[in-house]
């Protein structure tokens, strides 16, 4: 297929050359043109519009947030201005239920088509092709779009025909994993004071009780304290916090764990540690029970 492909940072570079290692035709767009550089060695035509990288069957975007998205898709020569009659945006950005309700309704008012698709996965998944593909659409529309998620991922879950339903399963994902930060954050910070390794720690909670990808990547992060370079920043995860929370008021749900680990992504990055992984919130249960050597800011 002749992809478009917007956004081309952690994850959107990997995913866009494992389009191109599959056989697509990738045409590429990234604000920092020097990003697209390593898509271009591998064979995509990096361009210097969105208008450019909309001219094919579909256009993949991958971006930060609703921000972003938004002036991407809706701004002066965007997606939706440039986008062929009958062609597919896919949005794998993690973005907020309300956002991707518009977006549906923009794209169909302009005879285009819009699918969701965020994935659960780091960026070392990304570059092995081992995303988790969360999709939703009109069955139509999704069906020609199983090459491209087989491309970038190990598995796809169709989650309903109604698009925002797919960004409303990766914020509650988002929120999961959230959770499991911070109590790992605490739990290893217990046994941290009273003298246990916190490595030979997260060995036996992985081997026995918790043995899941969660608590082996994220309790190896924090058991080394590596929280350089970010994998998934510390802004993006209040960010998605915010918008779970925002969706279950929407919805009328209560998540008071939710509000809770809003407040403490606010702690980390009024203490300076927004840049930092999403992981080291794990350090204000360190800071908080004297372990202050290991609070990053």
């Amino acid at each position: 297929m002749d992809i478009g492909f917007i956004g081309l940072g952690n994850m959107g570079a990997p995913m866009a050359t494992n389009l191109l290692r599959a056989g697509h035709r990738v045409t590429a767009y990234n604000r920092s043109r020097a990003k697209a550089e390593p898509v271009a060695d591998q064979g995509a035509r990096v361009v210097d519009t969105v208008a450019e990288a909309c001219r094919g069957d579909a256009v993949l975007t991958m971006l930060a947030n609703d921000d972003a998205v938004e002036q991407v898709t809706f701004g002066g020569h965007g997606v939706l201005a440039s986008l062929p009659p009958g062609a597919t945006h896919i949005s794998c950005s993690t973005i907020s239920v309300d956002l991707a309700q518009r977006l549906t309704a923009a794209h169909a008012d302009a005879g285009q088509h819009y699918v969701a698709a965020p994935v659960f996965g780091r960026p070392e998944a990304a570059a092995a092709a081992q995303l988790f593909v969360v999709a939703a659409g009109a069955p139509a529309v999704l069906e020609p779009l199983t090459a491209l998620f087989d491309a970038i991922g190990q598995r796809t879950f169709v989650v309903s025909e109604q698009p925002h339903a797919a960004n409303l399963v990766k914020l509650s994902g988002n929120f999961l994993l959230a959770t499991v930060i911070e109590s790992l954050g605490e739990a290893i910070a217990l046994v941290d004071k009273a003298g246990v390794d916190r490595l030979a720690y997260v060995d036996i909670l992985t081997a026995t009780l918790f043995d899941a990808p969660a608590y082996h990547t994220y309790g190896g992060l924090i058991a080394r304290q590596q929280f350089q370079p970010a994998g998934f920043a510390a802004t993006l995860g209040l960010k998605d916090v915010r918008l779970a929370l925002e969706a279950a008021e929407e919805l009328r749900v209560p998540l008071p764990l939710g509000s809770l680990l809003r407040d403490r992504f606010l702690t980390l990055l009024a203490n300076g540690g927004g840049q930092l992984d999403w992981s080291a919130l794990a350090t204000l249960a360190a800071r908080d029970a004297g372990l202050a050597a290991h609070h990053p800011a």
